[in-house]
């Protein structure tokens, strides 16, 4: 099997009241599927990993701001026609069920525990 993009979706935002610190908690819990996944052979991706630089190149915003979100959503779906696979970590999220349907739609496989995704 030849190497995979897998997108890591799950909350960023949800459940945050928009507080910086929960959301930087939030990303990490999702940089931790990372390196495991780096380990089975593929390349790990986290739509906030693009969007967050797109972000500030739009003149920034705050979390509902137009600018967020005409950015961070549409990043990961456009992420997604390069994808692979999609790992969905648990917890409540509008965006990363949204990425789970689109992937479902595309035919992409998601996964929803690491040990489940094949090494390359």
């Amino acid at each position: 099997m030849k190497p995979m993009m897998i997108l890591i979706a799950g909350p960023y935002r949800s459940g945050t009241g928009d507080d910086p610190a929960k959301m930087a908690v939030n990303l990490a819990r999702l940089e931790a599927a990372a390196y495991p996944i780096f380990q089975k052979g593929h390349v790990p991706m986290i739509g906030e990993w693009a969007a967050l630089p797109i972000l500030q190149g739009a003149g920034g915003g705050e979390p509902g701001s137009e600018n967020y979100e005409a950015v961070m959503h549409p990043t990961a779906h456009r992420l997604l026609a390069h994808c692979d696979g999609v790992l969905r970590l648990p917890g409540a999220s509008s965006g990363a069920d949204q990425d789970v349907r689109i992937a479902r739609e595309r035919g992409i496989p998601v996964w929803f525990d690491l040990a489940e995704i094949p090494a390359a």
